[in-house]
């Protein structure tokens, strides 16, 4: 069987970092994030995962630093991901950017076989597991004043989740559960409507091998720099509704909800999400909210 493996998020667009590194620092002053996600509410042991990132440029020096910790449960599985990310923009024009991310960490895994119901008794079940594995990341990030694209691969390395031993013993393949390589592709526009409305299309594209493409495609309108609202979809999962607020000039506000599309709506009442994002500026003029 094949099944989720990283978190997923419908406001990727708010939570760039944690999709590609070269993202951290791009803003030009520290941003912290906080993000909840409940999928598929309704269904035990469904996803559920929480991230908060920190993330500043150093100085005027074209490196920026961001600091990613993700809590991440599905069924009885519980893992814990701290990394570090840095990046370095080069000037490519008066208005160009070009970045270059690593990201560095790793993760706790933990598995409790109690959370379930055994059918049938495998070796692989009568112990919990408790595991670290590292994590080495690196992307490439591209943006002027209203787009960007960008590509990551958020881990190069290929680790197993559980004892290969007793792994090969119960099932007779060693590589069960294995980490598999990922490969993120991320793009955006903002186009200024009239005064008051901007319009920004994005799109995230994940590849990993022995699963479906995943495609999201998100349009999201921001009225008067204050009030967002948008719809997004999901190829073959889900469709999506986002609102937004800013509440003040440095904390805004997100929620979204995810109406499944293909036969897990049967077992579900949808997903939710909220986000908090605080803007610390170093300009006693604040700059206007950024839709990127």
């Amino acid at each position: 069987m094949f099944s989720q493996q990283d978190p997923q998020y419908t406001q990727y667009m708010y939570n760039t970092m944690s999709v590609n590194p070269a993202y951290a620092g791009s803003n030009d002053h520290t941003v912290i994030t906080a993000l909840g996600r409940t999928q598929w509410v309704g269904l035990d042991g469904a996803p559920d995962s929480q991230t908060l990132s920190y993330d500043t440029p150093i100085g005027y020096t074209g490196v920026g630093l961001g600091i990613n910790l993700t809590n991440d449960q599905i069924g009885p599985a519980s893992e814990i991901y701290l990394d570090a990310n840095i990046s370095y923009t080069i000037r490519t024009g008066n208005e160009g950017n070009l970045a270059f991310g690593l990201k560095l960490g790793g993760r706790h895994l933990a598995i409790d076989w109690s959370k379930g119901t055994v059918r049938q008794q495998e070796r692989i079940f009568e112990g919990n597991i408790s595991r670290f594995l590292p994590t080495i990341g690196a992307g490439i990030y591209f943006y002027k004043r209203n787009w960007y694209i960008g590509a990551s691969i958020p881990n190069f390395l290929r680790t197993d989740h559980y004892d290969d031993t007793v792994a090969t013993t119960s099932f007779g393949d060693g590589d069960l559960a294995q980490e598999r390589l990922h490969f993120f592709g991320i793009a955006g526009y903002v186009f200024d409507l009239n005064e008051t409305t901007k319009f920004k299309p994005a799109a995230l594209v994940k590849v990993v091998s022995g699963a479906p493409l995943s495609i999201d495609v998100s349009a999201n309108f921001l009225f008067n720099e204050k009030f967002m609202a948008g719809l997004a979809w999901r190829w073959d999962d889900s469709i999506s509704a986002l609102l937004g607020f800013q509440a003040t000039k440095s904390l805004n506000i997100g929620f979204a909800y995810d109406l499944t599309t293909s036969n897990y709506s049967n077992y579900n009442s949808g997903t939710y999400e909220i986000m908090l994002r605080w803007d610390i500026y170093r300009e006693r003029v604040l700059k206007s909210p950024r839709f990127f």
